[in-house]
């Protein structure tokens, strides 16, 4: 089966909270010691809930680089909006099904596994195989080789991933470069084309966006199988407003004719 002529419903636009220490931060690179504080995580989750979001990342960085946990605080915000969005995912140190579990129960709509992945394949397979479209996977890049515990040690090639992930059933895929990740330098659409061309399986963008004209190259790659992206930096520094994104989104998104024409 082709992405092409596959009719997308709506480019998936997520804000990011991401929590360390209890507080909603955004890091460069994954770098510790780079990150900038912007308060209560509850409080930026429904901010921008409040200002039209209808999916939402969370992120508990700690668990991910594994220092800590901010499980309270994750279980707080996934409470506070889920009513209120169609998605909100959970993500950062989910390697066992101990951890998987407590994400899901959280209420959240997902949980995204990153280095486990990589890590255990047999585990995560079996995860997949009993919880479905519950399951993301996270894969962060440098160039085309994974990184993985908190993007400290190599995992190995993604599209060798990407086969096995896909042999086993993984409903979609997070692509983060992870040398972009809070820079503001633009995504690797290169990089994003080749891993859409390895896959049928819906792909969301992560990592650099700065810009209103990414997310049009973003929404123009739809019918190759990008399905949305995550935004961070940009939202919390103010390089464009949650507002602006959708509309810019909306508005290509119209642009397009999408799928085969209607009889």
């Amino acid at each position: 089966m082709s992405h092409k002529n596959m009719t997308p419903r709506a480019f998936v636009l997520m804000p990011a909270v991401d929590i360390q220490q209890g507080t909603a931060v955004r890091l460069v690179q994954g770098e510790p010691g780079s990150e900038t504080g912007y308060g209560d995580p509850v409080r930026a989750a429904e901010s921008w809930v409040d200002q039209g979001a209808r999916w939402l990342h969370v992120v508990d960085l700690d668990r991910a680089f594994g220092r800590g946990s901010n499980a309270e605080v994750v279980a707080r915000v996934v409470h506070a909006v889920r009513d209120r969005v169609e998605v909100v995912e959970v993500a950062g140190g989910i390697r066992d099904d101990e951890s998987l579990e407590a994400a899901l129960a959280t209420g959240a709509t997902r949980a995204v596994i990153g280095t486990a992945a990589l890590e255990a394949p047999d585990w995560v397979a079996s995860a997949i195989a009993k919880h479905g479209d519950r399951i993301a996977v996270s894969l962060d890049v440098r160039g085309t080789t994974l990184a993985a515990r908190g993007w400290t040690q190599e995992g190995g090639d993604i599209f060798e991933a990407i086969t096995r992930l896909d042999a086993a059933g993984c409903a979609r895929y997070i692509v983060t470069d992870v040398e972009r990740d809070g820079t503001m330098h633009g995504p690797h659409f290169h990089l994003l084309h080749r891993v859409c061309k390895h896959t049928e399986r819906p792909v969301i963008a992560s990592g650099g966006i700065a810009k209103l004209e990414d997310l049009h190259k973003l929404v123009e790659m739809m019918p190759d199988g990008i399905e949305g992206a995550i935004v961070g930096r940009a939202l919390y520094d103010n390089a464009f407003t949650l507002a602006d994104a959708i509309a810019a989104v909306q508005a290509r998104f119209d642009f397009f004719e999408w799928g085969p024409p209607q009889p």
